[in-house]
């Protein structure tokens, strides 16, 4: 049986009460009768009950992560980095699959039923109206991966999506491709707008040279695959591609491998995120790198800044991101 609160107040010498404020945070215990408590419940192996705890304080500790991706390996990284981050600041992950779930409203419904003390939503495809519906109602969140905006109406943490296009766009002309396309990701998604936005920004002004751009039906290995195999069928295969993510461009490459392509000797490609799967040998994916460390660090602080002070304004970090040369783009001489 577990050992009860009741058991290490008699061993202690105290009172229920005041075991129950020694592990209550914020509750004021002289450091003499704290020392007592924790000693008795070390010899005791005494544990707080932390759903007992939350009736007392009001606060569960669960931190609603949710996502619709989960088909994206990069999201493996991403829940690795946010589940430590929130149980180093003793906080609980209570991850959230969207990825059949469009209506805001329900992912509430489920989250308040849990209590949840704040919610990140770590996702680059949702729109950023997803998010406000918890702001709305009151929940302190934070837009992981989410749209800029120069008026968030929530908290935002990411990078330049119009910005990435540019650069993969801009490296593509130097290498001196005709025939430059972007294999995009969702047409309806917020990443793919951005990115294609500032791909073809970057080329608009730019003469004698082709550019087209597909849509893949998802972020996933499978789409990039089925989408280069689309194009590959047709006929008119680009010079070089911006792929719009890392997942997309590594489904590519092996429909381009299965073609009898080279890559990047018939063709160019890019990605974007620099997954860890982009620096395995067989795959090198040249990238755009998005820092998702500092992503996820900024998010949970953010959260935990939430959790003291509700009433802190709005916060949109905007983060750089860069390319990351590797096998799948000829070098520039």
């Amino acid at each position: 049986m577990p050992v009860t609160l009741k058991e290490v107040a008699a061993l202690a010498g105290v009172s229920r009460s005041a075991v129950s404020r020694c592990f209550t945070e914020g509750a004021s215990v002289s450091p003499a009768t704290r020392a007592k408590i924790q000693k008795a419940a070390d010899q005791l192996g005494y544990r707080p009950n932390a759903l007992a705890s939350s009736l007392t304080t009001g606060r569960t500790k669960l931190i609603g992560l949710v996502s619709n991706n989960f088909h994206n390996p990069i999201f493996l990284e991403v829940f690795d980095l946010f589940t430590r981050a929130l149980q180093e600041r003793e906080l609980r992950p209570l991850l959230v699959n969207l990825s059949d779930e469009s209506d805001p409203q329900a992912s509430l419904r489920l989250l308040q039923q849990y209590s949840v003390d704040a919610v990140i939503v770590a996702s680059s495809t949702l729109p950023i109206s997803f998010a406000e519906s918890f702001h709305v109602a009151g929940v302190p969140v934070v837009h992981s991966f989410g749209r800029h905006t120069d008026n968030p109406q929530v908290n935002v943490v990411g990078i330049d999506n119009k910005e990435a296009g540019r650069i993969a766009a801009k490296a593509l002309l130097a290498r001196g491709y005709k025939h430059i396309a972007m294999l995009a990701g969702p047409q309806q998604a917020t990443s793919t707008e951005d990115r294609l936005f500032g791909f073809l920004d970057a080329l608009k002004s730019e003469e004698g040279i082709k550019v087209t751009t597909s849509f893949a039906a998802s972020y996933s290995y499978d789409a990039g695959w089925e989408e280069m195999q689309r194009l590959l069928a047709a006929g008119d295969i680009a010079d070089g591609y911006f792929c719009g993510d890392d997942v997309l461009s590594i489904g590519a490459l092996s429909a381009l491998h299965a073609a009898g392509k080279r890559v990047p000797e018939d063709v160019g490609l890019i990605g974007l995120n620099d997954m860890e799967m982009a620096r395995w040998r067989n795959i090198d994916l040249t990238t755009i790198r998005q820092p998702i460390p500092e992503v996820v660090r900024l998010s949970v602080e953010m959260v935990c800044q939430m959790l003291e002070d509700q009433d802190l304004p709005v916060q949109a970090h905007l983060l750089p991101s860069e390319l990351v040369e590797r096998g799948t783009l000829p070098a520039l001489s």
